[in-house]
């Protein structure tokens, strides 16, 4: 996640950078640090970023679960996890999902593919990412 996103995530949120860091757990110095690009920010808070921003957008909404947008075969769904866990609105906060044929190793290779993805994008706001 780029310093510029975090910032847009946080005032599409209507939180003051203090109170993002309460939502996360860090400090007010960790949110100014990161929005200014002198610290990179750590996979676990693009991550819980990622969640309010999507909770707050559209858990609610009846949204299609990922197996069915990209249509997985049933090989595929019996190995994902977002199956498994019924979860198909939160594929992308999942480690392990089959995605583009596999599971992807870490994170951040997870973030580029799901950052192109349909489903991923269908339940943000629109944002310039």
């Amino acid at each position: 996640m780029e310093k510029h996103e975090l910032a847009e995530i946080r005032k599409h949120l209507g939180k003051t950078q203090k109170q993002l860091a309460q939502l996360l757990g860090v400090s007010l110095k960790a949110i100014k640090s990161f929005e200014q690009g002198w610290r990179n920010i750590p996979a676990y808070i693009e991550r819980q970023v990622l969640f309010l921003l999507v909770a707050n957008e559209s858990l609610n909404k009846k949204n299609k679960p990922c197996w069915e947008i990209k249509r997985c075969s049933e090989a595929i769904r019996q190995n994902c996890p977002a199956w498994e866990l019924q979860v198909g609105q939160l594929c992308w906060f999942i480690n392990g999902t089959i995605c583009e044929g596999k599971a992807q190793a870490d994170w951040t290779e997870k973030m580029k593919i799901c950052k192109k993805c349909k489903v991923f994008k269908s339940l943000l706001p629109n944002l310039n990412f």
